[in-house]
């Protein structure tokens, strides 16, 4: 299949209600079927709210076919992929923000939030463990990686999931909007954008961002959600400050006509980036 069209569902989601986000992910998933789409992303933790403290335990789910929140999710997702995140319950009673890749009424891939922010307006380290992999996974689009927030303002899990063979980054985030300035977007929502278009042409990758909208216990979530392709050109992007459903076709004959013609991944050393890395690991001073 070379060609398949994306959709980023920009939505704004009640805190501590998954039943009722629920609802509304059903609802854009019949609009997205309706439109054509192949596969829809949500943001981070659209089923259960952002701020979630203590009720973290209270709204966690299990992404199984006999969960009562992803038994619908996983009927949906027969015929349109679905990305979604979710709070997940671990067997030994950990609990993780997570992201779901559903199709075919299976779940395909799941990615726990390797890096959680802990300073400035930012708790989750204590309410949170932290996921330990960052792997590419194979679908029927091709292989592709998810990374949720935090993760992707550090340079090592995008260029990991690179090396495992990702052709797409799938981001999604609750980005509060943080930075004033005169230009028409706030700072945070200008970073974002900057190192995702980054991401897209030094790794000659689709990357794909969908950011929440709306209020939440003093936070403002600031949209903007966008599709950019392997050399850095944005192909589609959401309004700030309301929900949205936008679609954009992707063709993945672009991956061979910008890797022949900037072959980035071609000349990647990852021996020496091993080596490396092993030495200065073997130097702690060196990571103070």
């Amino acid at each position: 299949m070379h060609k398949f069209t994306v959709g980023l569902a920009q939505i704004n989601t009640r805190l501590g209600v998954p039943e009722a986000n629920l609802e509304t992910h059903l609802a854009r998933i019949r609009e997205a079927k309706g439109a054509g789409a192949d596969l829809l992303v949500f943001p981070e933790l659209s089923l259960t709210g952002y701020v979630l403290q203590d009720l973290a335990p209270e709204v966690a789910h299990r992404p199984a076919p006999d969960d009562p929140l992803f038994a619908p999710l996983l009927e949906a997702s027969r015929g349109l992929d679905i990305v979604v995140g979710f709070v997940e319950e671990g067997p030994r009673h950990r609990f993780y923000i997570a992201d779901a890749y559903l199709a075919g009424g299976e779940v395909v891939h799941v990615h726990r939030k390797v890096y959680l922010p802990t300073y400035g307006l930012f708790d989750e380290g204590r309410f949170f463990a932290w996921g330990d992999e960052v792997r590419a996974f194979d679908t029927r689009f091709g292989r592709m990686g998810m990374l949720i927030c935090e993760d992707f303002w550090h340079a090592s899990p995008p260029y990991l999931l690179w090396l495992d063979g990702a052709d797409m980054l799938l981001f999604t985030s609750a980005s509060p909007g943080r930075g004033l300035s005169a230009a028409p977007q706030l700072e945070s929502a200008r970073w974002v954008e900057h190192i995702n278009r980054a991401y897209a042409s030094l790794f000659t990758v689709f990357v794909a961002h969908a950011n929440r909208v709306g209020y939440e216990d003093g936070l403002h979530f600031w949209g903007g959600s966008t599709l950019f392709d392997p050399a850095g050109e944005l192909l589609a992007q959401a309004p700030y400050d309301e929900e949205a459903l936008i679609f954009h076709e992707v063709d993945l004959r672009e991956l061979h006509r910008v890797r022949a013609r900037l072959p980035l991944l071609r000349d990647e050393r990852t021996a020496l980036v091993q080596r490396e890395l092993a030495r200065i690991l073997s130097q702690p001073n060196r990571l103070r």
